[in-house]
């Protein structure tokens, strides 16, 4: 018993010790000690003058009741300005709803294109029929000019032109619809992006101002702690004894666990808000690589429309009805030309198209390992 006795003055004494650090350190802190201060003063004092005259007032009980209230009041401004933000806050919970979203709506957006792709393929091969049936009639018409000495005709070139029109007739295979979605799913990546980065901005400064839950921590400390002296006053004046006596009471009880479980909630407090900076900063890498792999593919379909263009143009030139055989044979020869360039952006796109899926995948799986692996 006298062991732990000894050990209370000096955690007290401990406490106490790192308050009046942080009251040297912080202005803000300072100000609140001085008006705590006289708070308590003038409550202690008006309460010793009711206990020399063996009374209490009811003006001497309303102080005191006042006191507290504004000194809770106190206390209630600061933890206001600093509330504690759980793991699971809503803002965040809809911040990653949304992100999920997004990444659904670009995969579907990724599995458009790929039908795009499709068709353009689909074109290609058209057009490789269109070549090989050219070569095959371009044999067939020089044979049938050497034997009869006439030079041909463009109905030599028949199932030549019916394999330009089937081209022309398939269209582009980028729609109007197919560019809707590709804006839609661009500009829902850049706004949540911008949330994103908002978020963040939130985060670091709730990091930056992590401190003052140094200075919550002293001022519920010594808060408490002349709530407690107050209290244990009211106690012994109403019993009258010397107020001295209330005094050494209140100095005895062991207030140091009320520190170390407010310092247990700033840390706690400090590890969610990184946490939640973690996500944040998962998700925004994640919408920031799609946004890059979207832009990507906008150049790549812009630049195999312009492919697509020169080789409608050319079978256009080709198919037109006053063109004779020489009009198919410099529409041919202009797409043989062009189609090399064609044929390869159609593969650098669909390799494109399979990074930005891949790239939504992986990053949907590294959020949800984010969110599984952090605590509540």
């Amino acid at each position: 018993m006298g062991n732990q006795a000894s050990k209370k003055p000096n955690n007290l004494s401990t406490e106490l010790s790192s308050y009046e650090a942080a009251c040297a350190a912080d202005a803000d802190l300072r100000s609140f000690d001085t008006t705590l201060q006289a708070r308590t003063s003038h409550v202690i004092n008006a309460l010793a003058v009711g206990v020399e005259v063996r009374a209490l007032s009811f003006d001497s009980l309303r102080e005191v009741t006042e006191c507290l209230l504004e000194m809770n009041q106190e206390v209630v401004k600061v933890i206001l300005d600093c509330k504690r933000d759980i793991w699971k806050s809503q803002e965040l919970f809809e911040l990653v709803e949304e992100y999920f979203d997004n990444s659904l709506h670009t995969l579907d957006f990724c599995a458009a294109l790929e039908k795009s792709l499709k068709r353009a393929r689909d074109n290609q091969l058209l057009l490789l029929v269109a070549l090989q049936q050219f070569d095959e009639e371009s044999s067939s018409s020089s044979k049938s000019e050497s034997e009869s000495g006439e030079s041909g005709s463009k109905a030599s070139y028949k199932r030549t032109l019916e394999e330009l029109r089937n081209f022309k007739e398939a269209g582009d295979p980028f729609t109007e619809e197919f560019y809707t979605r590709f804006q839609n799913v661009h500009k829902q990546q850049i706004q949540m992006l911008e949330k994103l980065q908002s978020k963040k901005r939130k985060l670091d400064k709730k990091l930056k101002s992590i401190h003052s839950w140094r200075k919550l921590s002293s001022i519920i400390f010594v808060a408490s702690f002349a709530a407690v002296l107050i209290c244990s006053v009211v106690a012994a004046a109403m019993a009258a004894p010397p107020v001295a006596a209330a005094l050494a009471a209140a100095t005895s009880i062991p207030l140091g666990s009320m520190g170390k479980w407010i310092d247990s909630l700033w840390r706690n407090y400090e590890s969610a808000v990184k946490g939640q900076k973690e996500l944040v900063g998962t998700m925004q890498v994640g919408s920031y690589v799609a946004i890059k792999d979207l832009e990507t593919i906008r150049v790549m379909v812009d630049r195999l429309e312009v492919e697509m263009a020169a080789v409608e143009k050319a079978a256009e030139f080709a198919t037109q009805e006053d063109g004779g055989d020489a009009a198919v044979k410099i529409g041919i020869e202009e797409i043989r030309k062009k189609l090399g360039g064609f044929m390869r952006n159609v593969e650098e796109l669909g390799v494109q198209a399979d990074v930005c899926s891949r790239d939504i995948r992986r990053a949907r799986t590294v959020v949800l390992q984010r969110i599984i692996k952090q605590p509540n």
